[in-house]
């Protein structure tokens, strides 16, 4: 992911999240790539899901990020990872917007990705497991694709990424009971989509 450059300013290892804060609004871009890196991954991982794209989810975390060191000054505390998350769905919403027409979803670059390794003793996955988490992270995110944008998001948030509903609130702009309601609703049509589609489902993980 490209930084935000600052030429000559030394590298300094992260710090306190608030002091990171206050030294980006004061206009140390160091310390705002700092706290860019904290959530990049985070951040692209929601764009790429959204998008289904890798180069437009990098483009779209590209403009958020620049966005959001524009308007660090603007920022009035809470939660900086809700905030930063808001300003990239956003920026997907604007590419999805001037990008309304057909065009082809590569699956393979929606799939699960290094942040959705299974906890285990070293991170280091088998391969028959790795064989299936590739295959059961196709079919998930092929039917993200045809849930609609607002419920696609609440489900990436809560359900991938693992935000509270009130912080998810917070990033797609609703009250908690929209979110609630977007994401019983995305969830449900989740589990149509899978049961229509068991039989590609890894056995394992078929329901009966």
């Amino acid at each position: 992911m490209a930084r935000i450059e600052a030429a000559g300013v030394p590298f300094h290892r992260p710090m306190d999240e608030q002091k990171l804060i206050s030294r980006s609004k004061k206009g140390d871009v160091e310390a705002f790539n700092l706290l860019v890196e904290q959530y990049q991954r985070m951040a692209y991982n929601l764009a790429l899901r959204m998008l289904g794209d890798s180069e437009g989810a990098a483009d779209a975390c590209q403009d958020a990020f620049l966005s959001a060191y524009r308007a660090i000054g603007k920022f009035r505390g809470g939660s900086f990872k809700s905030w930063i998350l808001r300003i990239t769905a956003n920026s997907c919403h604007d590419r999805q917007r001037v990008a309304r027409r057909s065009r082809t979803v590569s699956l393979d670059d929606m799939l699960l990705g290094p942040d959705d390794l299974p906890d285990n003793s070293d991170g280091i996955e088998s391969p028959e497991d790795y064989a299936l988490r590739r295959e059961l992270g196709r079919l998930i995110n092929e039917g993200l694709g045809y849930l609609p944008a607002d419920q696609r998001l609440v489900v990436i948030l809560s359900d991938i990424q693992g935000l509270s509903y009130e912080e998810a609130a917070h990033v797609a702009g609703c009250s908690l009971g929209t979110v609630k309601s977007r994401l019983n609703r995305g969830r449900t049509r989740m589990r149509d989509f899978l049961i229509q589609n068991e039989e590609l489902l890894p056995r394992k993980f078929r329901l009966k």
